[in-house]
């Protein structure tokens, strides 16, 4: 992951300002090892700035991920960011999604790919989500408690109503 003094010479380099608020959230993501939604960034920020909104954090999230800076992921309950690998490769992440460990893929499944040769890809996003080693055992634990439950009518295991 990136570091808070590359995450501030990353927003320096591309002609950012470089006031105390984006130096608390290079902070926040350089020490952060983890994914963070938008209102984890927003409740972290506010405590140490009164009056910061909600459409400034997410801003200067759009601007940090626009500048490479964070990661985006889509993750079921919304998006999430942290702090871009250091790693100076093009590679993919599979993701826990209990501890959210990441853990990188080393090749590129593009290449796979059966794309037309009239298609120009300019952009391309590859996760696999799961559960690591240690997680995968809560998870299946608590699936077979769950497997009792009654099955409600939108298809979800639940109980019954």
């Amino acid at each position: 992951m990136l570091t808070t003094e590359q995450i501030i010479d990353a927003m320096s380099g591309h002609g950012l300002r470089i006031t105390d608020q984006r130096k608390t959230l290079a902070k926040l993501f350089g020490e952060h090892p983890g994914y963070l939604t938008p209102k984890d960034v927003y409740e972290y920020m506010g405590k140490k700035y009164s009056g910061l909104s909600f459409d400034t954090v997410y801003r200067n999230l759009r601007v940090l991920y626009d500048l490479g800076v964070l990661e985006q992921v889509v993750f079921e309950e919304g998006i999430k960011f942290r702090a871009r690998c250091s790693a100076d490769h093009h590679h993919h992440h599979m993701i826990c999604l209990q501890c959210q460990k990441t853990y990188p893929i080393t090749f590129c499944p593009m290449q796979l790919t059966d794309a037309p040769e009239d298609f120009q890809v300019v952009q391309h996003k590859f996760e696999v989500f799961g559960y690591c080693k240690d997680c995968g055992k809560d998870h299946e634990a608590k699936s077979a408690e769950g497997e009792s439950h009654a099955v409600c009518h939108t298809g979800k295991k639940g109980s019954g109503s």
